[in-house]
C-alpha cells in the first residue's frame, strides 16, 4: 500500500463490519499489544487520556508496526490540535463533540493545506519535516497529502443527530461515529446507553447515515452490546478499551480467588 493510501478507507471499503477498539492506558507497549491482538483499528484517544503529542507520536509508532490501523481522537476541534496530529503522522481523525455543519467544515479544512481549485478551502499550515512526510523523504508529500486524510465526525448529543444529515453533506466529512456515552448523558440517562430512548436514538442514527450512504461507526461495552449495533446498521464498530478489558479481567480473576483464599486462611493452609 502506498504510504500516502488511508489504511481506514480501505479498510470500510472490505464487505466485513471493521472491528476496533479504544486505547486508554496512554502507552506504546499496551498499544502495541493491541495491535497485534487481531483488532482492525484503534483510537488513539487524546480526548480523556492525559498523554501529549510525545506520547501519541509513539504510540502511533507502536500501532504502526501492527495490522491494526490507527485512528487519533482528538480533544477538541481546534486547528492547532488538528495540524499537530496530522505532523506526527495522524491521517485517520476523529472529531469529537461536533454539533452542525459548521463545526464540521471548520474541521475539515484544518486537515486540509490550501491548494488551488480544490472544493475545501484549507487552513492546515505547512512544514516540509516531518514524521507524516517521512522527514520530507516523501517528495511529493504536499500535494498528495489531502487525499490521505480521512475525516470522522463524531455525533454526541440530541442536537448533533438532529443535524446528522446536514452534517454527512459537508464536503470532506468521510464517516460519522456516534458517541453513546455523551449521548446518554445528554438525554438524561448518564452510563445508561441499554436505555430504551437512547438505543432507539442509535438505532434512528444508523438508519439515517444508511438512507445517505454516509458510514457511520459507534463503541459499545460488551460485544452483546456490540452485535446490537451491528444489527442496527452500523458499519464499523469498537469494544470497550484497553484499560476497560484489564479490568474486567482483572476483577473477575479477584472475584474467582479471593473467597478461596479467604477459605484456605480459615483452615490454615496457608
Amino acid at each position: 500500500m502506498d504510504i500516502l493510501d488511508n489504511r481506514f478507507r480501505a479498510l470500510l471499503a472490505d464487505k466485513a463490519v471493521p472491528l476496533g477498539s479504544w486505547l486508554m492506558a496512554g502507552t506504546p507497549v499496551t498499544a502495541e499489544a493491541m495491535g497485534c491482538a487481531g483488532f482492525d483499528w484503534l483510537v488513539l484517544d487524546m480526548e480523556h487520556v492525559p498523554i501529549d503529542y510525545q506520547d501519541a507520536y509513539q504510540i502511533l509508532q507502536a500501532v504502526g508496526g501492527t495490522p491494526a490501523c490507527p485512528v487519533v481522537r482528538l480533544a477538541w476541534n481546534d486547528l492547532v490540535q488538528i495540524k499537530r496530529a496530522l505532523d506526527i503522522g495522524a491521517q485517520t481523525l476523529m472529531f469529537p463533540f461536533v454539533e452542525n455543519a459548521a463545526e464540521a467544515r471548520s474541521a475539515v479544512a484544518a486537515t486540509r493545506y490550501p491548494q488551488p481549485g480544490q472544493a475545501i478551502a484549507g487552513t492546515r499550515g505547512f512544514a516540509a519535516m516531518h514524521r507524516a512526510s517521512r522527514y520530507g523523504t516523501v517528495p511529493d508529500y504536499a500535494t498528495r497529502a489531502n487525499g490521505a486524510v480521512f475525516s470522522i465526525i463524531q455525533l454526541e448529543t440530541p442536537a448533533a443527530l438532529a443535524q446528522l444529515e446536514e452534517i454527512a453533506a459537508v464536503d470532506g466529512v468521510d464517516a460519522l461515529f456516534v458517541g453513546p456515552g455523551d449521548l446518554s448523558a445528554a438525554m438524561g440517562h448518564i452510563g445508561n446507553i441499554g436505555h430504551p430512548e437512547v438505543q432507539a436514538a442509535i438505532a434512528d442514527a444508523a438508519r439515517r447515515a444508511r438512507a445517505i450512504g454516509k458510514p457511520i461507526g459507534i463503541v459499545g461495552p460488551s460485544p452483546e452490546m456490540v452485535h446490537t449495533f451491528i444489527s442496527y446498521g452500523y458499519d464499523y464498530v469498537a469494544i470497550a478499551s484497553d484499560m476497560g478489558m484489564m479490568m474486567r479481567q482483572a476483577n473477575a480473576f479477584i472475584t474467582a480467588l479471593k473467597p478461596s483464599l479467604a477459605k484456605a486462611l480459615d483452615t490454615g493452609a496457608y
